[in-house]
């Protein structure tokens, strides 16, 4: 039997991993083919394109490239129309993957999408297209099965992967040996920081962060960057070429955010997963993002949620700072990471962090179950 399944970035990779993993614990003999990152090839995916071509961001980018993404998305379905595949799993990269879905559902194919579009913050009305496209919605946050359930369409909420695989418990016992691991002194005081898995992401929070790393007050000995691919690795050496005050600080590193963050007492990151990853491994973050005038201009008109970082959206009040846009300037950053440096007594803020953890946590099985069940596979 054979699964399709298309990830479009390095989260939904490693999502995409942790869950072919798991069918393939139920069903030894299973196949997969689609689009996958390095995570998904490890375990076994038949690449049909390289992922990095599914990489869009913003609003302008897909606008600028929709010739070539149509015609990655028509040679996709034929490519799995001809594999045999009998179920389809969209992981993340929603708008490409629902109208993927779509097309291979009039085909005869079960279609799952896992990760929910934002459509609790904008563009509800998605929800639509979501009910003709997929057979089943596989969510990551609970408060998101609820809204589904409440326009019939088919949904199981599966926990969040990072969240099973991470100790509820603190990490404190996990920093001294993530240090060690990567060389970093004990007593030093240390910053990861993720700009995010894209190159227009390294291109414009890579470039903040870096420029508020300079005009930090509190002392730092070493800035961890880990990068999600080889192609992002030499990005971000080229662009730390500019800032010459970080050298002796910064190690560049393939790949290990998670290591990087553990390793360290702050994190600075670009949103989405590396501040869900951050809050689960009981690290104080702050978060900064930035896009175009345009795409700000139409999200900013669209969006209905009080906050961005999804610590804070789960946990409905601020528990991490996040800088956006306008107020993601190098000095607004860098005070906001001067101000929890200083800050000595972090309980009540770990404290919330686990509470939000725990509500996460589902059984790893819970996503690969919820399949087999839909595509009626015999395990």
């Amino acid at each position: 039997m054979k699964i399709a399944m298309v990830a479009g970035e390095a989260s939904g990779d490693n999502l995409g991993g942790s869950l072919m993993h798991q069918l393939k614990l139920q069903i030894p003999e299973v196949e997969f083919v689609g689009v996958g990152g390095s995570a998904m090839l490890s375990e076994g995916l038949e690449s049909l394109v390289d992922m990095d071509r599914l990489s869009v961001n913003g609003f302008i980018d897909p606008i600028l490239r929709l010739p070539e993404l149509i015609g990655i998305l028509l040679k996709i379905r034929n490519q799995i129309l001809e594999s045999g595949a009998t179920c389809f799993v969209g992981i993340d990269a929603n708008f490409f993957n629902i109208l993927l879905a779509g097309m291979l559902k009039r085909r005869g194919i079960k279609t799952v999408q896992y990760v929910s579009p934002t459509v609790w913050a904008w563009r509800s009305s998605r929800i639509r297209r979501i009910k003709r496209n997929i057979d089943l919605m596989l969510t990551l946050f609970p408060f998101e099965e609820k809204i589904y359930q409440k326009h019939g369409v088919p949904v199981a909420f599966v926990g969040h992967p990072k969240a099973s695989e991470i100790d509820p418990g603190r990490q404190d016992d996990a920093k001294p040996k993530a240090r060690a691991e990567l060389g970093v002194p004990l007593d030093a005081c240390v910053i990861a920081v993720l700009p995010g898995s894209r190159g227009s992401e390294i291109d414009t929070s890579g470039r903040d962060f870096f420029t508020a790393l300079t005009q930090l007050n509190h002392s730092v000995d070493v800035i961890l960057v880990p990068a999600a691919t080889p192609q992002r690795q030499v990005q971000i050496i080229e662009l730390l070429k500019q800032y010459p005050r970080l050298a002796a600080l910064v190690r560049v590193l393939p790949g290990e955010s998670e290591k990087a963050m553990i390793a360290a007492d702050l994190v600075l990151a670009n949103g989405g997963t590396a501040v869900l990853e951050a809050m689960l491994l009981k690290r104080p973050v702050v978060m900064s993002y930035r896009i175009g005038p345009l795409g700000y201009l139409i999200v900013s008109s669209l969006v209905k949620v009080r906050w961005f970082a999804l610590p804070n959206i789960l946990a409905d009040r601020m528990l991490v700072p996040e800088l956006i846009q306008k107020d993601a300037t190098p000095e607004r950053v860098a005070k906001a990471m001067d101000e929890l440096l200083a800050c000595s007594d972090k309980e009540e803020l770990l404290q919330s962090f686990d509470e939000i953890h725990r509500q996460l946590i589902k059984p790893e099985s819970t996503a690969a179950d919820e399949i087999i069940r839909l595509c009626s596979f015999n395990v």
